[in-house]
């Protein structure tokens, strides 16, 4: 009896060695897939997975649930999704806070960049851009040195993003002015500031200021992109205006745990780039909102965040940030 047991244990054993790789996928998924963000609700980020779920769900049968874990530095999510077990069923949208920037202003981090992420996908550029208060009547960023030269100590802006912060110090030194730097305390509040004139300048994310573009509340002066975005081409890049410093897009990724299987991330990304790919899906979720789509491949999006790093560390560097 005992000699039998062992046959059918060894066969069995046998019988999983010998399963075709692709195995774990064939009929993924099988329940619902939960996507750990690191964005609170109703941002830009968290729009745009929730439609991405609802139509993940019309393909793959399983719905995505999103479980925003943001704050801490955006290092929350990061270890929430370091933490995830790697079954495919929990996989994470994080940002170039938390997979490239952190490791240089952190001396400790909860998790390891480089070793505790599977690349799925990067989903999208957010294309930034620099604006002003329309009653400055300034129509470009030389009209706005003008300006800040004529009132010294007068203008103040906003930039959350490190890079963009760069661009506004170094248009301080090499232009001899005095733009003033306040505190980024979210996108509704920083808005606010520009439309009152308390704050009349602003660098982040375009998809923020349309509607006051639009209307002429708001005047764009730059966007980060590497082209002038469809929803504004009146609008100059960096890149034209003859910016060559250190820059990094904000984007956002997806990623699963380290170990989760190779089938099943090239099953969601086939399928996010089929989606992204569909002429509606790609107009009414991400270029109407000032998106830039993407959908790569894995081993794409892991060579564009080898090179984000670098470049991040040399915005940190830059900056003269400390870690803390």
């Amino acid at each position: 009896m005992r000699a039998r047991q062992r046959t059918i244990a060894g066969l069995l054993a046998l019988s999983v060695m010998l399963a075709p790789a692709g195995a774990p996928a064939q009929d993924y998924p099988s329940r619902p897939i939960r996507v750990l963000t690191s964005v609170g609700p109703g941002g830009t980020g968290d729009l745009f997975i929730r439609s991405l779920g609802e139509e993940l769900h019309r393909r793959l049968g399983q719905p995505l649930i999103v479980e925003p874990r943001p704050g801490g530095g955006f290092l929350i999510a990061g270890r929430a999704c370091a933490e995830a077990s790697p079954d495919g069923y929990a996989i994470c949208m994080l940002t170039g806070e938390t997979l490239s920037y952190n490791r240089f202003l952190y001396r400790q981090l909860p998790y390891d960049p480089d070793r505790d992420f599977a690349p799925i996908t990067n989903l999208f550029f957010n294309t930034q851009a620099l604006v002003v208060n329309a009653d400055l009547k300034v129509r470009s960023v030389d009209d706005l040195v003008a300006l800040a030269k004529a009132k010294p100590k007068s203008l103040s802006y906003v930039a959350p993003s490190l890079p963009h912060q760069l661009f506004l110090e170094g248009l301080n030194r090499e232009r001899g002015i005095d733009l003033v730097r306040v505190p980024f305390r979210g996108g509704a509040e920083a808005t606010a500031g520009i439309l009152s004139d308390a704050t009349p300048i602003a660098f982040f994310g375009l998809a923020n200021f349309m509607s006051y573009l639009r209307e002429g509340s708001m005047t764009g002066l730059l966007v980060d992109g590497a082209a002038r975005s469809p929803l504004f081409p009146a609008i100059p890049t960096l890149a034209e205006f003859g910016y060559r410093g250190a820059l990094t897009r904000v984007y956002f990724g997806l990623l699963g745990p380290a170990a989760m299987p190779r089938p099943m991330i090239e099953r969601l990304r086939s399928t996010i780039a089929a989606i992204v790919d569909d002429a509606t899906f790609r107009e009414q979720q991400l270029i109407s909102r000032a998106l830039e789509p993407i959908a790569d491949r894995p081993e794409e999006f892991a060579q564009f965040l080898k090179a984000d790093r670098e470049l991040a560390r040399r915005v940190v560097e830059l900056s003269g940030e400390q870690p803390r």
